[in-house]
């Protein structure tokens, strides 16, 4: 009602991006369906899995939320899968780990990222400041 109706801003983090899609490969999980889309997991046998560490996202747009954030920022990340969005249209940055994949995506007033701002510095808390002013 609030995110959908009223337009309230939504931002998810980590799993909060992941339950936004469809379906998720993580026991063959039924997402909330916002979202087009299906998580899968990586694949073992070209990376570690889970991706835990700091790697860099790369902005594909400019928005509000990310007023003072370079082109590419490196972030923290904890994940075992990832995004793969129907529509390349919400998509608002990607990352490098084996292959290119997902990391933040953006849609009117909704947005969600792979990467824990919370766990960033200074970069995840400039991105959740610019959040708060929507």
């Amino acid at each position: 009602e609030h995110v959908f109706n009223e337009k309230k801003p939504f931002l998810g983090i980590c799993v909060g991006l992941q339950v936004l899609f469809e379906k998720s490969e993580e026991d063959d999980a039924v997402c909330l369906g916002w979202l087009k889309g299906d998580v899968v997991r990586f694949e073992e046998t070209q990376v570690r899995v889970p991706q835990i560490g700091w790697n860099s996202a790369k902005f594909t747009k400019r928005l509000p939320i990310l007023d003072g954030i370079g082109e590419e920022e490196y972030f923290y990340f904890v994940n075992s899968y990832h995004v793969r969005p129907a529509d390349s249209g919400i998509v608002l940055a990607t990352t490098e780990y084996g292959a290119p994949f997902c990391s933040m995506v953006a849609q009117d007033n909704l947005f969600a990222s792979q990467f824990h701002l919370e766990k960033s510095g200074e970069i995840g808390l400039r991105v959740l400041k610019n959040f708060t002013q929507l």
